[in-house]
């Protein structure tokens, strides 16, 4: 659903294209501020986001169609660079370090301090803006009242780019490092910065950081990742949290963690969305969140009962039973919620995996052994999707005969679950390390199998993540396999299935040999389902709004957005890759005649049977220029493994006109712990 345009609002809306914050230390962060025409005389709250994606070009639509609306209603709204990226002085040299968060605290101070504040903030952002809502809430600065936490997290090992269930994340650990480099290499803005640009420029060049080297050098949950993971004390964050996401984004598990955790007001909402904001939710139902979120803003920072703390903790879409498609412009479902959460509606059923497959009781102990190709994982879908058609999971047909399957009896009695389904095995292998990839499928009547959830092992992270150990081969032992959170209604006739395998390539990297896994059936593995019952009260849920915005920047496309994937496979070299370019800022004219142009084709690829075949290649050209100025960055990146070791190369080449002013060449070895 295309979103309504709102060109009109309450108080009438003046934007500062920039703004100086000065630090105590002497940098300087340039922020974009949308006010009401009044403020001075009439004080606001302020609602702040505060990323390094550079307001003055690469987020500049987006910030159009947000800010203006929350200013129009009434509040400051604050876009400010992080230190060493976009306009901002300094330089950045990881994510969600220590010095961000010290920045975010004076940045709070100074907003507070303007005649046009009345001294309450709100944090909002989703992704990295998400992230440091919640961190530096953590820190309980006192004018900080309550945050919009979208597609984020409370624990950066467990659900983050880097890995996933103690493997490194193929799809995205090199990926994002490629990234950040990359990103990391633009420029500041001469119309913005004045002469000093070239300098800020070099400075930022030299000292930029090797990302990729750093995450793999912490492949245990270590101090590292307990850094800005608010999972270590989620009492520390006193003010209000909103948590927001969609069952198809990586980072659904932590809304209904934080429910449970956070000690202080809180609420959650998931939709059938991928990483994307609700009022461009995609599948849709798209929905009115600017309005939502305004109910939330007038309540925590205008003290102004909007009703929005009576209404159920938790607002979820219970997505029904379809057919598998890489992508749906609407996720057939319906809206429910539940008053608190963790529910103590939520009814647990076992299921027993038997040789046989899944029934409710335990036959026979037996087992069976499974080594699978390494090209399982084909239709896995994006880790991460951003709104692309083809980013879902589709039919798991393929990735299914080629895994180790039990199925169920066909369901008699259409039921419903809510929350992470727990695959508990007993399992041996007969190398000390491997990982295993459970998925939950619903598979029709005529075949097609549905991704319903999945869950990921390293299997030497079996009791610890911080403290991994080495199978001891051929000998059984327990795992506990936690699924994604889901909200999904099985229909009658269909068959749940369980399916096991050892690889899932795109997204883990491989283990360095093929394993092959026993699951020991019977009494000692189960799926454990959280069952919803239906709840009455659902129907008179009142409707969200209709999508809103404010009025979009007018800006120029100068290519057509393509993102794509493409999956191939050679039979005679046993040669799988697949190919994708999410093409996320693309390629425009901003008002003002500044271009921004971005292409990131990524490659995927392995040989079947051969695990140190896996490779990662990401190239990426950034093009930024107004007039006879102009920069250009080339990256070029590549991670591969042998038997001991990952392996990363990095590349970055940057441009001014064409005149070569950086040539970054690094690589490093790192070497693998229990992965």
């Amino acid at each position: 659903m295309t979103p309504r345009v709102r060109t009109e609002f309450p108080r009438r809306v003046r934007q500062i294209d920039h703004c100086w914050i000065p630090l105590a230390d002497g940098t300087r962060l340039s922020a974009r501020i949308w006010l009401p025409d009044d403020a001075e005389r009439d004080p606001v709250p302020a609602v702040l986001e505060y990323l390094p994606y550079r307001k003055g070009d690469a987020t500049a639509v987006d910030d159009a169609v947000r800010h203006p609306y929350i200013a129009g209603h009434g509040y400051a709204a604050l876009r400010v660079d992080i230190r060493g990226s976009g306009d901002s002085e300094g330089l950045l040299d990881d994510e969600y370090s220590l010095q961000e968060h010290d920045d975010a605290l004076e940045v709070l101070r100074w907003i507070a301090a303007q005649p046009w504040c009345t001294g309450d903030i709100g944090m909002m952002g989703i992704s990295w803006g998400g992230f440091n809502s919640l961190q530096v809430a953590a820190r309980r600065p006192p004018e900080l009242k309550a945050i919009i936490t979208a597609c984020s997290t409370d624990d950066r090992y467990a659900d983050d780019v880097h890995y996933s269930g103690g493997s490194v994340l193929a799809f995205y650990l090199s990926v994002w490092a490629s990234v950040m480099l990359s990103y990391g290499g633009r420029p500041p803005d001469p119309e913005t910065v004045g002469e000093r640009w070239r300098e800020m420029w070099l400075a930022r060049l030299e000292a930029l950081p090797f990302l990729a080297e750093r995450w793999l050098t912490h492949q245990r949950r270590d101090s590292y990742w307990k850094h800005g993971s608010i999972c270590e004390d989620p009492g520390a964050i006193e003010c209000a949290v909103y948590a927001v996401g969609g069952w198809a984004d990586g980072y659904t598990n932590a809304i209904l963690r934080m429910l449970e955790s956070l000690p202080g007001p809180r609420k959650g909402l998931i939709g059938p969305w991928e990483h994307l904001w609700p009022e461009e939710g995609y599948p849709g139902p798209a929905i009115g969140f600017l309005q939502e979120s305004l109910r939330w803003w007038d309540h925590w920072l205008k003290g102004i009962d909007t009703g929005i703390m009576d209404e159920p903790m938790l607002r979820f879409w219970m997505q029904h039973s379809v057919e598998p498609q890489r992508g749906y412009d609407h996720r057939e479902g319906r809206w429910a919620a539940e008053a608190s959460w963790p529910s103590e509606r939520i009814e647990p059923s076992l299921l027993v995996v038997n040789t046989a497959g899944l029934s409710p009781e335990p036959t026979a102990a037996g087992a069976r052994s499974h080594c699978s190709p390494l090209t399982v994982g084909a239709d896995s879908g994006s880790w991460l999707p951003y709104g692309n058609p083809a980013d879902l999971p589709g039919d798991q047909r393929h990735d299914d005969a080629a895994s180790l399957t039990f199925d169920s009896e066909p369901i008699e009695r259409p039921f419903e679950i809510l929350g992470n389904p727990v695959a508990r095995l007993t399992l041996s292998s007969d190398r000390p390390v491997a990982f295993v990839a459970v998925r939950l499928c619903e598979v029709s009547q005529d075949g097609a199998s549905r991704l319903v959830g999945r869950g990921i092992l390293n299997l030497c992270h079996r009791e610890s993540h911080e403290h991994p150990a080495p199978i001891e081969p051929d000998r059984p032992f327990e795992a506990t396999v936690e699924m994604k959170a889901i909200a999904h209604a099985f229909a009658a006739g269909n068959r749940l299935r369980l399916a096991v395998s050892t690889s899932y390539w795109p997204w883990i990297w491989p283990s360095p040999e093929l394993a092959t896994i026993t699951v020991h059936t019977g009494p000692g593995s189960t799926i454990d389902l959280p069952v919803r019952p239906p709840r009455a009260e659902d129907a008179a849920l009142p409707p969200f709004g209709e999508p809103e915005i404010a009025t979009p920047l007018a800006y120029e496309s100068l290519r057509r957005r393509e993102p794509y994937v493409q999956v191939g496979q050679d039979h005679v070299s046993r040669l799988h890759e697949y190919r994708m370019s999410r093409a996320l800022s693309g390629a425009k004219r901003l008002p003002g005649g500044l271009e921004y142009l971005d292409r990131d084709p990524i490659r995927f690829a392995i040989v079947d049977g051969d695990p140190l075949s896996a490779v990662v290649e990401c190239r990426r050209t950034i093009e930024i220029r107004r007039g006879d100025w102009r920069t250009r960055l080339e990256m070029r990146s590549e991670m591969t493994g042998d038997a001991e070791s990952f392996i990363v190369s990095e590349s970055l080449d940057a441009y001014e006109g064409d005149t070569r002013r950086l040539a970054l060449r690094r690589s490093c070895r790192v070497p693998r712990d229990h992965g």
